[in-house]
């Protein structure tokens, strides 16, 4: 009798299935493979090696001991991840810096099986922005979506290589927009979603359900490694806005508004009679900046940045570090219980990072940048930001940490009057190094 009841429960369930009706009262079943058809080829899985040369202690006893050549090893690492076709035409990749920033090689497999070798045309730490292109025909692109106009519950689809599985599909919600303060992740502005987000998907799709792009899927938070329904994407027009500057520069050039600010503790709460979580103060104001152009003084309390809301020094500094050269920023302050706004102007001149081959051919390799706010108080100069292993500063001694604490005896303080030391300097320019507590003379000369 169980044997019968058994084989009908077996019919049952399976001819139930066989007449699932396509459309419900004249309406369609809903279903994402409309859109997914037309989404798909433009997603690829991107491949990256990265060559490192290391020496072991033990080759090097046996150099020593044996009079052997202490020749570094070849170690290769090779990573997975993800990469959204953006223009069909010229072949350009968005995908993340952790993606593709530091390797050697790299090859995009697109959806139809074809593989390509990819040129990386310029990539952004601060953001985790990279682009990257091929050369091929019957490319695929997505159109970039206003991810400003997305709203918290607003579906999406994030599309990827996860685990190195091949193309991925899976679906959520946006679970929470302008995401910050996330540990060891640069400048942000996150998209949070439920969509299911691993190892791999970084730099895929997350898309609406128009099928155009809304963000770069980049991050997890997850105690074990894996999805737990908490995944971070960068939105779709600060992606647009970084390829912009990396097709046109190869880099991100950002500006600065010139200003140092802290926190509102309680006491200071208390003595401005302000609440504790409504801005930060201003500390000091550099000569000559956007903040003193638009007449901005110590003591004022900063509680926008272009209509975002601010409330302590990380996010300040995380929405300074996202706005762009010649662009017009609103400032909302209180001064002396009055609220005030002013629009300043971030121009060339305000930059808060440069590449040095900009400045002199010698610092080839370098990225520098001005003195971060926590580090003024101690020292001053500009920071060796990043320097590339090998490169033409690399090989006259320079390491990333040191210090251009003058130019020709004048001493600087930003990247602002660096570059005019630079532009008077009339032979060799001479640089001020300061390292792990001694200064030392650089000339720029062959």
């Amino acid at each position: 009798m169980k044997h019968i009841i058994l084989m009908v429960m077996i019919w049952l369930a399976s001819a139930a299935t066989a007449t699932l009706p396509a459309a419900v009262n004249g309406q369609p079943v809903p279903s994402l493979a409309p859109i997914l058809e037309q989404v798909t080829p433009a997603v690829v899985n991107i491949n990256t090696k990265s060559v490192q040369y290391v020496r072991s202690r033990n080759s090097e006893f046996y150099s020593w001991f044996y009079g052997l050549p202490n020749t570094p090893r070849e170690r290769v690492t090779q990573s997975l991840g993800s990469g959204v076709i953006v223009d069909a035409v010229q072949g350009y990749i968005l995908t993340n810096h952790h993606v593709v920033g530091d390797a050697d090689d790299i090859s995009v497999v697109l959806h139809d099986g074809r593989t390509y070798s990819a040129r990386l045309i310029g990539s952004d730490e601060g953001t985790d922005v990279a682009v990257i292109q091929i050369e091929a025909d019957n490319l695929t692109a997505l159109p970039l979506a206003d991810s400003k106009q997305l709203r918290v519950g607003d579906f999406v689809v994030a599309v990827g290589n996860p685990f190195g599985l091949g193309q991925t599909v899976t679906s959520g919600i946006v679970s929470a927009l302008g995401r910050t303060s996330l540990s060891g992740l640069g400048y942000q502005n996150f998209i949070q979603t439920d969509a299911s987000i691993n190892p791999g998907n970084s730099g895929g799709a997350l898309i609406d359900l128009n099928g155009s792009l809304v963000g770069i899927n980049t991050a997890i938070f997850s105690p074990s490694g894996g999805n737990v329904g908490i995944g971070f994407a960068i939105p779709s027009s600060l992606a647009e806005r970084m390829m912009r500057q990396l097709v046109e520069f190869g880099t991100v050039r950002r500006g600065s508004l010139g200003m140092g600010v802290q926190d509102i503790t309680e006491r200071l709460a208390r003595a401005f009679d302000v609440g504790q979580r409504q801005g930060v103060l201003v500390t000091s104001v550099d000569p000559d900046s956007p903040a003193d152009r638009a007449g901005l003084q110590a003591g004022d309390i900063i509680t926008r940045l272009n209509g975002d809301r601010i409330t302590n020094r990380k996010q300040f500094q995380n929405y300074e570090g996202l706005i762009e050269l010649d662009s017009r920023v609103s400032i909302d302050y209180l001064r002396d219980d009055e609220a005030t706004q002013v629009i300043t102007l971030i121009t060339e001149a305000d930059r808060n990072e440069i590449q040095g081959k900009e400045l002199h051919r010698l610092l080839e390799g370098t990225l520098l940048m001005n003195l971060p706010l926590q580090f003024k108080d101690r020292f001053q100069g500009v920071l060796i930001e990043e320097i590339g292993r090998g490169s033409v500063a690399w090989d006259l001694g320079l390491r990333a940490g040191d210090l251009i604490t003058a130019i020709n005896k004048a001493e600087i303080n930003s990247l602002k009057q660096l570059t005019q030391g630079f532009e008077r300097s009339r032979k060799a320019p001479m640089l001020h190094i300061y390292r792990n507590g001694r200064t030392y003379l650089l000339p720029l000369e062959d």
